[in-house]
């Protein structure tokens, strides 16, 4: 653990025991010897990352990645089968809805309650006691059972006590999700306070523009395992790449075994190859925001053909599609000759902030007769080293005004 390492995660594993059927009467322990079948369940498996003090840490994947688990391990609240964490300070976790109240008491008495067991004394409570229930916007509920609480309520009343003790390193997992708009805004001023300060905190979120709006670096779940860590741009790429592969992967395994072979069809009119090119080519394997992007695709031509049209269309990796054009739509009429040939399809500028893109051409007749399609053979990726975000690059000014004195 380096002397400026907040959080040590060392080759943390945790596995927990998925039992398929439990047995509670004392007759049926003694015919089972006492044992109860059960399969092991790896949560986390072998996960290192180290966050250093004044850095904002956020942990993206899935449902099911690890996520919220990973989280448990750094607060304490589960110990790791295997490997080690080891925490440098005072933790405050905003965990899962509930977790650390006691739903008969009270939000008064809650917040004494878990207060204390982050470090407070009764005194200190007594001095915050007014602001959190503030923050928390429960002054009419604060003496209210918390088990009468709806989930907005649980969020606000958990993320007040935590921001309020001064923790040293904050631990917040996906509940600010939970809450409306304005407390979300609320929250999130309050983590660039903590930030301000030189806080640690280790965010998780399904939100890739949180993690760039609120982390410095970020690290990509999934299946307990580790996919990558990063600079905050580099884990949201490493993320959307993985979106990617996955529904290739799924995509490749549903699809139709007999697929007809393009060879042994007549079709007067061919592609032949697709290259994808930008600025950023062999130094870099993404392309930034707004720069050029050319897709050239290469044809031949079995016979002299008139009127042939060639499309192109991006898509995200779920399919939307993005954008969509051909040589007909761009008053470009094309009659080909016998032999091979180009079309360059050329953008001065890509106007999208983040993301895995795929591009698919065809040729077609003017009627709309289809030669010849390639999908999901070519992609780009966009990475956003900026902090705007949202799924469009626009070109924004901001100005000043003031009247004159």
């Amino acid at each position: 653990m380096g002397a400026n390492t907040a959080v040590d995660v060392v080759d943390v594993s945790k596995r927990f025991r998925l039992y398929h059927q439990k047995y509670y009467s004392l007759k049926e322990k003694v015919l089972h010897a006492g044992r109860n079948p059960y399969e092991d369940f790896w949560a986390l498996r072998n996960v290192s990352v180290e966050v250093n003090e004044g850095y904002t840490m956020g942990i993206v994947g899935r449902n099911g990645s690890g996520k919220s688990t990973l989280l448990k391990c750094i607060t304490g609240i589960l110990q790791p089968t295997d490997g080690k964490v080891v925490v440098r300070g005072q933790v405050a976790a905003v965990l899962e809805l509930g977790a650390g109240f006691q739903p008969e008491l009270s939000g008064r008495e809650n917040i004494y309650l878990n207060a204390s067991l982050l470090g407070l004394s009764t005194k200190e409570v007594d001095r915050r006691f007014d602001e959190i229930v503030a923050f928390a916007e429960l002054e009419h509920f604060i003496d209210n059972q918390v088990k009468y609480y709806s989930s907005g309520m649980y969020v606000r009343l958990g993320f007040a006590v935590a921001v309020n003790v001064d923790p040293d390193i904050l631990v917040v997992d996906e509940v600010l999700a939970v809450g409306d708009e304005d407390f979300s805004r609320k929250c999130l001023a309050r983590i660039k306070e903590f930030q301000e300060d030189g806080r640690t905190i280790v965010f998780v979120t399904h939100s890739p523009d949180l993690v760039r709006q609120v982390c410095d670096r970020g690290m990509v779940l999934n299946d307990g395992k580790m996919v990558g860590e990063g600079t905050a741009a580099e884990a949201i790429h490493i993320y959307h790449e993985h979106l990617l592969k996955s529904a290739a992967a799924a995509d490749s395994e549903d699809s139709d075994p007999e697929v007809q072979d393009r060879a042994l069809v007549h079709r007067p009119i061919l592609i032949t190859a697709l290259d994808i090119e930008h600025p950023g080519m062999g130094s870099r394997p993404y392309m930034l925001p707004g720069e050029p992007l050319s897709v050239r695709m290469n044809f031949e031509a079995t016979e002299p053909i008139d009127g042939v049209v060639f499309t192109i269309e991006i898509t995200d990796p779920n399919g939307g599609l993005v954008f969509a054009s051909d040589t007909s739509v761009l008053d470009k009429p094309f009659d080909a000759p016998v032999g091979a040939g180009r079309v360059d399809f050329s953008f001065d500028s890509i106007p999208l902030l983040d993301g895995s893109y795929i591009v698919g051409v065809g040729i077609s007749s003017s009627r709309g007769i289809v030669y010849d399609r390639w999908e999901n053979k070519g992609t780009f990726d966009v990475m956003n080293q900026a902090r705007s975000r949202g799924s469009v690059a626009l070109d924004l000014h901001a100005d000043f005004v003031w009247p004159s004195i």
